[in-house]
């Protein structure tokens, strides 16, 4: 694609089939979906803004991995989740195999483990071996050296095979008492299809995000996102953990009930202020840690 064809219409439609892998490396990157679709509307803006602003694009596609990557680094010097940098060497001499047992050992790492590579290790096995970038690509979107990016890449390859070798298990966090009743008395009313009592529940002001759908404000917008769900018969909610999170989990009904989707609810006090509802973004429900509750 050119630099004179891109325009908003164009690159909303790049973004539809982008949007998934700029996500993939985003979350990679933060170590969190949720956090990661933060990050991808933040790469999204922030091309529209220079687009309207006049910007000349050359290569789209490594363009906005570029601004994901920056967004990804802001996001993780906002949280102070950078412990140390690390030190480049000269690292010149070192082939790059693109060996594919290394990329089946990052597309198939946890979040987690990723957290536990330097942002320069991380960024490099993502985009070579997640994402499927050459080298040369990797550099454009980081704009580090390709000794750099080199070290990056052979580092964090080398420790993420030293990760695969030890589980990736983490404890099972516990809801509280108050939190467990009211997200309870929502998916109960909700799979009873007792929308006007859901209603009831949700806060003048309420905020509500159906992730990669559409954004809407106050109690009456917020209606027409309940009679959407009235509407069709696919779903069933139940209780659970995304990253840690208390969620609602959305599932098939049919077959062996497979999650499609979550819920995260915020509360102010028994009302329900903020919902993001990831029913429609089904590339963060393929990297989520989610962890049913039991009945």
């Amino acid at each position: 694609m050119s630099a004179a064809k891109l325009d908003r219409a164009a690159l909303e439609a790049m973004l539809a089939g982008l949007r998934p892998k700029l996500h993939r490396y985003a979350a990679r990157m933060a170590g969190s979906v949720i956090d990661g679709e933060d990050i991808v509307q933040e790469t999204v803006l922030k091309a529209l803004q220079a687009l309207d602003g006049g910007a000349v694009v050359d290569r789209p596609q490594q363009w906005l991995f570029r601004i994901a990557h920056n967004a990804a680094q802001d996001h993780l010097r906002r949280r102070q989740r950078e412990r140390s940098r690390m030190i480049e060497t000269d690292m010149t001499t070192i082939e790059d195999p693109a060996e594919s047992a290394d990329a089946r050992i990052a597309a198939a790492t946890s979040l987690r483990s990723f957290m536990r590579l330097s942002p320069a290790q991380r960024s490099a096995v993502i985009l070579v071996d997640v994402l499927g970038l050459s080298l040369q690509e990797a550099c454009e979107v980081t704009s580090a050296t390709l000794a750099a990016t080199k070290a990056a890449l052979h580092r964090g390859r080398a420790e993420l095979r030293t990760l695969a070798s030890v589980p990736d298990e983490a404890p099972m966090p516990k809801l509280e008492a108050d939190e467990e009743r009211r997200l309870r008395r929502y998916v109960d009313l909700f799979n009873a299809r007792d929308f006007d009592a859901v209603r009831a529940l949700i806060a003048e002001d309420i905020q509500l995000e159906v992730v990669n759908r559409i954004r809407l404000s106050g109690k009456k917008q917020a209606s027409t996102y309940f009679g959407n769900y009235d509407r069709i018969s696919d779903w069933a909610l139940s209780l659970g953990f995304v990253e840690n999170q208390p969620a609602i989990l959305i599932r098939d009904p049919h077959g062996d009930g497979d999650v499609r989707g979550f819920m995260l609810l915020e509360w102010r006090g028994d009302q329900v202020a903020g919902i993001r509802d990831f029913r429609y973004a089904p590339y963060c429900v393929a990297d989520a840690d989610i962890r049913p509750i039991g009945d």
